[in-house]
């Protein structure tokens, strides 16, 4: 599949990928959906890869939704599979990445846009950013994990209020209430990503990718994230980077990880 809709840049580990539709404000369509999945595997399957940044193309949007003129006349059937297959081939993909991955949210995260954002690890926004779940307003919830997602981060009372008014908010805001990990201006906003990003690379890739499953596992129906923290503690025990982070320290050297 060639990316029609997607720009992918790399430079010192830290790969971006640029949703391109600037002229829909990068809203999410089926091929987009299916291009982020293949540039996600990619990205996974590439030991160079250590870090990603998903940003839109353009200051006006990060994603602005999904297309919505492709699912207006859906039935309930397609409905549903609407939703399962975008969780199986983004949102969750994204959440489950065994890499770091940093939203670089920029204008407007909205519907889809904001669902996007949430999947990723870390999110960083301009101050030009607005954020908000509109999908009330169309007669429908959200479908992609917003439901869920945003009510981990910020709470079920906002979260609720959120989804009831349909409404946006700014970046300062959904910075006070957790959706954000950081707010900078919009000029210096991939500046600040890949600041992060170069922090992230210092450290193991093998323990960066134990953490995430062990945090998930936290927020993962039936499953019991203190015995995934155990598990996941105990491996780190046999890779190569442990053997490299702990000899490095009595050292007194900088580590060199391999991620394996």
């Amino acid at each position: 599949m060639s990316l029609q809709n997607l720009l992918i840049t790399e430079a010192g580990g830290i790969r971006t990928i640029t949703i391109n539709r600037p002229d829909q404000l990068n809203a999410l369509n089926r091929d987009t959906i299916a291009e982020l999945d293949q540039a996600l595997t990619e990205a996974e399957n590439d030991r160079g890869v250590r870090v990603l940044i998903i940003t839109g193309s353009g200051p006006k949007a990060f994603v602005a939704g999904a297309d919505i003129k492709e699912f207006a006349h859906f039935s309930v059937e397609e409905g549903k599979m609407l939703s399962a297959g975008g969780h199986k081939q983004l949102f969750d993909h994204v959440e489950r990445l065994n890499k770091p991955v940093i939203a670089a949210v920029n204008g407007f995260a909205l519907g889809g846009g904001l669902e996007l954002a949430m999947s990723c690890h870390i999110r960083v926004a301009g101050d030009n950013a607005r954020m908000g779940l509109p999908e009330t307003s169309l007669g429908v919830i959200p479908g992609y994990g917003g439901t869920q997602r945003l009510a981990r981060l910020v709470g079920k009372g906002k979260a609720l209020e959120m989804i009831f008014t349909a409404g946006m908010i700014k970046a300062d805001e959904a910075l006070q209430w957790g959706l954000v990990n950081h707010v900078v201006p919009q000029e210096q906003l991939l500046a600040k990503c890949n600041e992060l990003a170069v922090t992230i690379l210092k450290n193991s890739p093998s323990a960066l990718a134990s953490a995430i499953r062990a945090v998930n596992a936290g927020f993962e129906p039936g499953a019991n994230g203190m015995q995934r923290e155990i598990e996941e503690f105990g491996k780190c025990f046999g890779t190569a980077d442990f053997k490299e982070g702990t000899s490095a320290f009595m050292e007194k050297r900088k580590a060199s990880f391999t991620g394996a």
